[in-house]
């Protein structure tokens, strides 16, 4: 009986090798993760915009209140920021070129680092983006506005019978507390009818009131010389009586303060308002990156594992 040995050849060993240099980053799947998450955010800000009208109103005590509205714009902002670059970041990490090589610290690092430069991508192409679109609006509106001048200006000089007051009209602090100073008291008589001194005109007069006022603004009380000064002027342009000439001094006086202080708190709550919405910004941004990196490094383990995405039961290339 013939005895048949059969030898067996071990199968050959893979041997684990690093990539040629050079290709460490591969610009394809980060520019076309940066174009997905670019795209999904203006497809989510639209959604959210769109949501938005459908809870606010124009009615009194009607819809969410200005500042509800604004908490939840700033958070569906900052999840939609982070939700798009961390689907982005997975796009470019699970069509990365794998690298074969046994350094499995190295390769997890490129995989991030490749979430890193969707990110880095998608704010600078961002940021460019919006500068121009400011840009756009500033020159729209100066055209705009510079049409609306001269277009002004073009009528009233069709027409000389246009009274000055209406060719230009100044809403100053200080023109309004003028006009209040400079107003016939009730049941006074005209200057004129009353035997009043000539004063001058009101376009006269304005411009001394006004450096009166603001010579005084952040002073407690009006300087005791211009104080009479106005009084004075008052009662004779007026006819009021000495005494509330002087009340109206002092009333005007206290009307242009506050309105002084509420354009400093309007302008200080502004800044307060930006300075959140920037330290907010650059936190989402910061967790937008992380966001990136950790999608990369889950769409590099789902394509190493050859993992099958699976979502509402169908198959999803993502």
């Amino acid at each position: 009986m013939a005895v048949v040995t059969t030898t067996t050849t071990p199968a050959a060993t893979v041997v684990a090798s690093d990539l040629p240099a050079g290709r460490y980053v591969d610009w394809g799947p980060i520019i076309l993760g940066t174009l997905g998450a670019l795209a999904i955010m203006v497809v989510l800000m639209t959604f959210g915009g769109a949501l938005g009208l459908s809870i606010v109103s124009p009615q009194p005590y009607a819809g969410l209140s200005a500042r509800a509205l604004a908490v939840l714009a700033g958070l569906y902002a900052a999840l939609v920021h982070v939700a798009s670059f961390s689907a982005g970041g997975y796009l470019a990490g699970r069509m990365r070129t794998p690298w074969v090589t046994s350094d499995t610290v190295e390769s997890h690092f490129r995989d991030g680092g490749h979430g890193f430069g969707v990110w880095a991508l998608g704010v600078v192409v961002g940021a460019v983006l919006a500068v121009s679109g400011v840009s756009g609006v500033v020159k729209a509106i100066t055209g705009a506005t510079t049409a609306v001048a001269a277009a002004g200006t073009a009528g009233a000089a069709a027409n000389p019978q246009t009274p000055a007051a209406l060719q230009q009209i100044s809403m100053q602090p200080t023109d309004y507390a003028v006009d209040r100073l400079l107003a016939p008291g009730p049941g006074a008589a005209a200057p004129a009818a009353a035997g009043g001194p000539a004063t001058g005109s009101r376009a006269d007069l304005a411009a001394p009131i006004a450096r009166a006022f603001a010579a005084n603004i952040n002073n407690p009380q009006l300087d005791a010389r211009d104080r009479a000064w106005l009084a004075s002027l008052v009662s004779q342009r007026t006819g009021l009586p000495q005494a509330d000439a002087e009340k109206r001094v002092d009333e005007a006086f206290a009307e242009l303060k506050a309105a002084e202080q509420k354009a400093r708190d309007a302008a200080d709550k502004a800044r307060k308002a930006t300075l959140i919405a920037g330290f907010l910004a650059a936190a989402t941004m910061a967790i937008g990156a992380a966001a990136a990196c950790a999608g990369a490094s889950l769409g590099a383990r789902h394509r190493d594992d050859r993992t099958l995405v699976v979502l509402f039961g169908s198959r999803r290339f993502w």
